[in-house]
This record gives C-alpha cells, structure tokens and sequence, in this order.
C-alpha cells in the first residue's frame, strides 16, 4: 500500500472521531460554555500528549513553535465556529457545512500557493460539493441560523490545513511536536477568551466528564497529532476531501443516538460524497497501465 494512501486511511479514522464529536459537544454544553469546552478539550488533550511524549518534544525549536501558533490561531476560529454552530443549528447541519472545507481548501491553494489542482481532484471537489448542498440544503434553498458560523470552521479549517503543509514541508519543523504544541497554544487562547466572555468550570456529571475527556483524548489529541504527521506524505486537497467524510459520521452519529432523521435526498448527498472519496483514492490511470503491462506480457 502506497504511503500515500495509508496516510490518508489515517485521517479516514480522524474524520471518525471528529463525525462522533458533534453529539459529543452536544452533551457537553448542556453544562459547560462553548468556550470553556474547547479550552477544556485542548489544554487536556495537550497535558496528555506532553506527558506521553515529553522526551519528544522537550528540545523544540522556535520555527516549530511558531508555525504551532500560527496553527492553533485558526484553531480557534474553527472550534469556536464549530461549538457555536453545533448550539444553533442541527447536529447533522454544522457536520455537513463543516465539510465545505473541501471545497475551500483547493481555492485558497491556488490562491495563496498558486497550486492548480488537477481535472480528478476538481471533478472529486465538484461532486462533494454537491453532496453537501443536497444535504444541508431545505427545500427553500435556505440554511439554519447558525450555519454561518459553520462555514467560518469551513474556511478556518482550509486556512489550518494550508499552514499545516507548508509547516510540515519545512525541514527545521518536527510534525509530531507540531501536533502536540497546537494543542497548547489552542488551549491557552480559549482558557483566555472564557475568562473574558464566560464563566469557567469543569463538568460536573459522569455524562458529561465522559464525552468531554473522549473529545480531549481521541477528537482532539490523537487527531490533531495524527493530522500533522499524516500531511507529510499527503496534500492539503487531499486532506480537505478526505474530511467531507465527516459529516457522513456526524449524520449517522445524529440518527441513532439524537434522533435526527435526513431527508432522502440527503442520504442520496452523503452517497455522492463518499464516491468522490472513492475516485480520489482509486488510481484509475495506474491500473489501466497495469492491465496494458500484463497484456503485453
């Protein structure tokens, strides 16, 4: 299996993890702020990661720390797009507009990097697109009230996954300390913010300590530092594709466990979204080539 694809099938079990942490985040703000969540989730989620690998990342470099901030200041307005957009609109909802990261992603390359993507990777953004709309979409044509911050954690996320590959592509950053210090610095803004706009606490039910402790572990620990490694060997495209998985999780998550019942024509959307994944990753060219090989053999 090329390196390629296995990074990717990496990030496929990330996107599992953040498609869950929609219902999670959910149980949570019925007892703590949206704010106060995100600082709790990320400063626990680096305290963990430290610990772990503290003789990793004790020699860290300041280019690393530097890209590190960079990236946990588009964390910031990803999750606080995310958590406020979970409270004021569906969990099915600010999974799906989440997603438009996808199509974002490729927009700011070629903007900012001037990276043209290819015919494939523009048919695969096309279709999830597409997806998205018919999943997200009412039959007015019109999105829920809290939708606009949903697609301010789209195109958040795009702007992380840019800064993230050019970060990893540099020599002096270490990717795996990368990970880890985001976390820190994510943490540390949303601790500030909820000491200026809320009312700081820890969770005060077993319900509550578990989802938020599972959201620090896996949704934000595991995840991150797995997405920094990963994008050595992958592409911010790519990346940003991989995740419209995550509101497919996220809407499977809602129906069975809040109840949240999708339109026909959504499902029909989540389809369409997983078979542009499928394309991305099937290497058509390469088996025609193989089976042309084998023939002349």
């Amino acid at each position: 299996m090329k390196t390629q694809v296995k990074a990717d099938m990496m990030l496929v079990l990330v996107t599992l993890c953040w498609g869950v942490s929609y219902y999670l985040m959910d149980i949570c703000m019925e007892e703590l702020g949206p704010l106060n969540l995100n600082a709790f989730r990320f400063l626990t989620a680096f305290a963990v990661a430290a610990v772990i690998s503290f003789p990793k990342i004790k020699n860290v470099n300041s280019v690393t720390l530097k890209y590190s901030l960079f990236v946990a200041i588009s964390l910031v307005f990803v999750y606080i797009g995310a958590t406020f957009g979970v409270k004021y609109t569906s969990l099915s909802n600010s999974g799906f507009l989440c997603a438009l990261t996808v199509v974002f992603t490729p927009v700011l390359a070629f903007f900012i990097r001037k990276q043209k993507p290819d015919r494939k990777l523009c048919v695969v953004v096309l279709m999830c697109l597409v997806g998205i709309a018919l999943m997200t979409l009412d039959e007015h044509m019109k999105m829920a009230s809290g939708d606009i911050l949903c697609l301010m954690c789209a195109f958040a996320y795009a702007v992380d996954l840019l800064i993230t590959e050019v970060a990893v592509s540099d020599e002096k950053v270490d990717a795996f300390q990368l990970g880890v210090f985001q976390l820190g610095f994510t943490g540390l803004f949303m601790l500030a913010l909820s000491f200026v706009f809320e009312d700081p606490s820890l969770p005060s039910t077993g319900a509550c300590w578990g989802a938020a402790l599972f959201l620090a572990v896996f949704c934000t620990g595991i995840a991150f530092i797995v997405q920094a490694v990963a994008q050595q060997y992958t592409t911010a495209s790519h990346v940003g594709v991989i995740f419209t998985l995550e509101p497919v999780f996220s809407g499977i998550v809602a129906f069975f466990f809040a109840g949240e019942i999708l339109l026909p024509r959504a499902y029909a959307g989540a389809f369409l979204m997983l078979a542009g994944l499928f394309f991305m990753e099937f290497d058509v060219k390469g088996l025609l080539k193989k089976q042309q090989n084998q023939k002349s053999v």
